[in-house]
């Protein structure tokens, strides 16, 4: 057992997605697409006598980082560091929860592997209704597509090659919980159709275009989200919105040339990982 270990796990922006459910939380998960960012979660765990979750120095109620560590069978003081708001379509809990998983098995000489830890994340991120498909694509970096759902031994991933600088508004968040637990009828008709298109023509310009036809197709798209969009356009660039936030991203300098003072990162290149220093 060591003293602590630390994990950065980049954030991930889904661009649309289909919902797929399943009585078993590891097979359960979503299709779709997105793209992970250099802006993330830094982790923390050492070993306590009870559990503690705080993000950016508050103490916060995060039930999928709770959920690993019981499935782990330790307590841990879990710090997180985030560049990105919670609850506005950042993957934000995933990111906790993965990070949680790879730093505690460090810490506590668990002896799980990757995929066991990804699998631990993804479970307690359906069961806390938090996510369907950020905790997988955070493991993989780069712009994942998740072809088939759920966790490791069920999910198939593949991804499109390209790193480009993005970025990002944040207006405020949307209930992740509150979006899954209604009728996701429509919302998963449009995310089958826009995975279709970009399986046939995998590229960075078709995945924002078939994102932004997904957030007006699904229903989800706010005035506020809407508008920034459309002077993304206006100004010649494209984007759409996180999923689930209220959140614009675009490609390149899209937000800036439209006004806009956004926040800037990449494509993070790779998935999430323990530290060394």
């Amino acid at each position: 057992m060591s003293d602590d270990a630390t994990a950065f796990v980049p954030g991930h922006v889904t661009g649309f997605f289909s919902a797929h459910p399943a009585d078993d939380p590891a097979v359960a998960g979503s299709r779709g697409a997105g793209l992970t960012l250099s802006h993330g979660v830094t982790v923390t765990v050492e070993p306590a006598q009870e559990t503690t979750v705080s993000l950016d120095g508050e103490a916060v109620e995060m039930p999928p980082v709770a959920d690993v560590l019981r499935a782990l069978g330790v307590t841990a003081a879990v710090d997180a560091e985030s560049d990105l708001p919670l609850g506005a379509g950042f993957g934000v809990s995933g990111a906790m929860a993965l990070g949680t998983a790879l730093a505690a098995n460090a810490v506590f000489g668990c002896g799980r592997s990757e995929n066991e830890l990804v699998t631990l994340a993804h479970v307690a991120e359906v069961r806390a209704g938090t996510g369907l498909g950020d905790v997988v694509a955070q493991a993989r970096g780069g712009m994942p597509v998740r072809v088939e759902p759920g966790a490791p031994d069920y999910g198939r991933m593949d991804g499109i090659p390209a790193r480009p600088e993005i970025e990002y508004v944040a207006f405020g968040g949307l209930s992740t919980a509150d979006v899954l637990s209604g009728d996701t009828a429509a919302l998963t008709a449009a995310g089958e159709t826009a995975l279709e298109a970009l399986r046939a023509e995998p590229t960075l310009d078709r995945f924002v275009a078939e994102s932004r036809l997904f957030a007006r197709d699904a229903g989800l798209l706010t005035d506020r989200v809407e508008a920034a969009i459309d002077d993304v356009r206006a100004a010649g660039g494209d984007g759409s919105m996180a999923m689930l936030g209220e959140t614009v991203f675009a490609v390149g300098s899209g937000l800036s040339d439209a006004g806009y003072d956004p926040e800037r990162c990449r494509v993070h290149p790779a998935g999430a990982t323990l530290r060394s220093d």
